[in-house]
């Protein structure tokens, strides 16, 4: 598979088969990548929590927010959601501010996934006081980013923008989720 065609297929899953299981040790490569991954001045702040018990995940999914414009979608339900997680963190005594170093590990997290037949979702609305409270995560630590991960359940599919411009995604009738994507000549710019 090229880089290409990785990019093209890793989509923003938000429907899984929750009972697909997703070993600790598929989680901790998909995390030695983005170890492995540029960081800013190599200060290298990131780490994680891995999840992939039930009991664990619903804890995470409870404190997780699912697609933002789909407005009467409070997210999956039970059997769809996802069989696993990596709660990104950013730990405040290496530094105060990891940049963009967690977006870069992020789709290097996912670009793994997807080469592995997984799916994902990079979640950032996050109840994070909460979410810290509930796995015992302590303050020095700067909760970031929650990857879902799981064996997708769901068709993602790339359309081109619209007339109206409108960037929204939206399922239609078969439950397919649909992405707008700008032209590329209409963001090359020089």
């Amino acid at each position: 598979m090229t880089i290409e065609d990785l990019i093209f297929k890793n989509r923003s899953y938000r429907r899984y088969y929750q009972h697909e299981p997703v070993s600790l040790d598929t989680l901790r490569e998909l995390v030695n990548l983005g170890r492995l991954s540029a960081s800013a001045m190599n200060l290298q702040p990131l780490k994680y929590i891995l999840s992939n018990e039930p009991v664990r995940n619903a804890a995470i999914f409870a404190h997780v927010g699912w697609a933002g414009y789909l407005k009467d979608w409070p997210g999956p339900m039970e059997g769809e959601r996802p069989s696993a997680y990596i709660v990104m963190l950013g730990d405040t005594e290496i530094s105060k501010h990891v940049a963009w170093d967690h977006g870069i590990a992020a789709q290097s997290i996912l670009l793994g996934a997807t080469d592995k037949g997984l799916g994902g979702c990079m979640i950032a609305t996050i109840r994070k006081t909460d979410l810290a409270q509930a796995l015992g995560i302590s303050s020095r630590y700067e909760i970031l980013l929650v990857i879902a991960i799981g064996k997708p359940k769901e068709q993602v599919v790339i359309d081109p923008l619209g007339q109206d411009g409108d960037v929204k995604y939206w399922r239609d009738g078969q439950a397919v989720h649909h992405v707008p994507k700008r032209a590329l000549q209409d963001i090359i710019i020089g």
